[in-house]
């Protein structure tokens, strides 16, 4: 069973400084990894994670996750490269499909069937595989070594990869090429428009992890399994706490689903704990991310399960 590492998701901050200050004081928490999103009215991704590595002495960079429709594979490839290169090998590199209409539309970029997008998350991973071991202006059967400062993901090539998502296509894109595989706790909502999610129940979770594993065969003993908490509650009453959260944030699920989905962490400090090491023997979930708001409070979580 792998051990615990923990990140968390940054989006956004009022200077330089303040970013520089979040970085290191998540690292002295026992952070081990700062991630980016790929979303509008956010940090653009790899500046940051540049920013984040020059800040910091040992945390590892990664996204979660690109949105491979917004990304060509050549260019996505030297911003990898680049990026790899610049955090010292720190990278980590996760993609998906994504499923926030209203985003596309805002980019001028057509919206398109999942199974489109899906595809083209599967190419651009081939891609980049090509652009990683293809020097510029070779013609592409000229594969040689990589040119990655990290030859651990991407079949050896390049950084770790993350693939992330809930659906069958691109958890069969997970299953046979990432490193590291997200499982998504957002499901677009039947009859609503594209982008209108609910959280993800505790079965759905299962069935999930159960699909990919079958789908990766051998390669599943090797996989490292991520998933991000939308929410941190440390508290003495996990009832009220779940009811308020719904409350505020909606969700589309039961009070008795919120408190026993994998995706909300709610209780005592020993209580999270638990469940984060209940969580990892059911699923599979060592790799854990937080949101920015709740670095404070999930750190005596992390010290708690520290070495676990």
């Amino acid at each position: 069973m792998r051990g615990f590492r923990f990140s968390f998701n940054i989006c956004q901050a009022e200077s330089k400084e303040d970013f520089a200050k979040m970085c290191r004081r998540s690292e002295e928490y026992g952070y081990d990894v700062v991630l980016t999103a790929d979303h509008l009215g956010m940090l653009a991704p790899f500046p940051a994670l540049v920013a984040a590595a020059d800040a910091t002495d040992r945390l590892r960079v990664g996204t979660l996750v690109l949105n491979t429709s917004f990304w060509n594979p050549a260019l996505l490839a030297r911003e990898i490269l680049s990026t790899d290169l610049l955090t010292d090998g720190r990278l980590e590199v996760g993609l998906g499909a994504s499923h926030m209409r209203w985003q596309f539309d805002e980019a001028g970029i057509p919206w398109e069937p999942i199974a489109t997008r899906a595809d083209r998350l599967a190419s651009t991973v081939s891609e980049l595989e090509r652009h990683f071991t293809t020097e510029v202006g070779a013609p592409p059967e000229a594969r040689g070594e990589s040119r990655a400062v990290q030859q651990r993901g991407f079949h050896r090539t390049g950084p770790p990869l993350l693939i992330g998502g809930v659906g069958d296509r691109v958890l069969r894109i997970a299953a046979e090429h990432a490193d590291i595989v997200s499982i998504s706790g957002v499901h677009q909502m039947h009859g609503k428009p594209a982008g209108m999610c609910r959280l993800g129940s505790a079965a759905e979770a299962a069935d999930r992890v159960r699909f990919v594993r079958e789908h990766a065969g051998a390669r599943s003993a090797d996989l490292e399994w991520h998933m991000l908490a939308h929410a941190v509650e440390v508290t003495d009453d996990r009832r009220a706490a779940a009811e308020k959260l719904l409350r505020q944030l909606g969700m589309g699920i039961s009070v008795e689903d919120a408190l026993e989905t994998p995706y909300l962490l709610i209780g005592t400090v020993d209580e999270i704990a638990e469940q984060l090491v209940t969580n990892r023997e059911r699923y599979g979930f060592s790799y854990i991310t937080v949101h920015q708001p709740y670095i404070e409070a999930f750190a005596p979580v992390i010290d708690k399960l520290r070495g676990s």
